[in-house]
């Protein structure tokens, strides 16, 4: 490797727009968004047994919240500054707060028994946003 080259790598290395970890070059290496998605795809498979009377109301509201957590770690991902980034992973937090509750309705209506499954994989989201959110770190604003 030349000399060019190498200063190249370490010049896009310490580039303060990437993300602390510099495996992490896209948002689908991130753990987080993973356990999330397969939050998002147990969402859309269990709803689809929930009554017909359920789908204008429960169960888009339960798919939109899934979808809202992958969508705001995407986001939050794309953004420069610190604080924008934290900004959508605090929406995303929120996202699966509302989806646990959603679960916990359906599971007390009686539609579901998966409640325990996906309910731990929404505490695992809960708890790597959060670590996301606690190392993110401060970037300075690039035009």
């Amino acid at each position: 490797m030349g000399k060019t080259e190498n200063r190249r790598f370490v010049a896009v290395k310490s580039d303060p727009r990437c993300h602390r970890d510099v495996s992490i070059k896209r948002y689908e290496d991130l753990e987080v968004w993973k356990t999330a998605h397969q939050a998002l795809l147990n969402t859309y498979r269990i709803t689809k047994t929930h009554p017909s009377d359920e789908r204008f109301l429960l169960v888009s509201q339960m798919r939109r919240a899934a979808m809202s957590i992958t969508a705001n770690i995407v986001e939050g991902f794309g953004r420069r500054r610190a604080n924008d980034k934290i900004r959508f992973y605090n929406i995303s937090q929120a996202s699966a707060e509302e989806l646990s509750y959603f679960y916990r309705v359906s599971r007390d209506l009686g539609y579901l028994n998966e409640y325990v499954e996906v309910g731990q994989l929404l505490n695992t989201v809960a708890r790597m946003l959060k670590k996301l959110i606690q190392k993110t770190p401060e970037l300075p604003f690039l035009p």
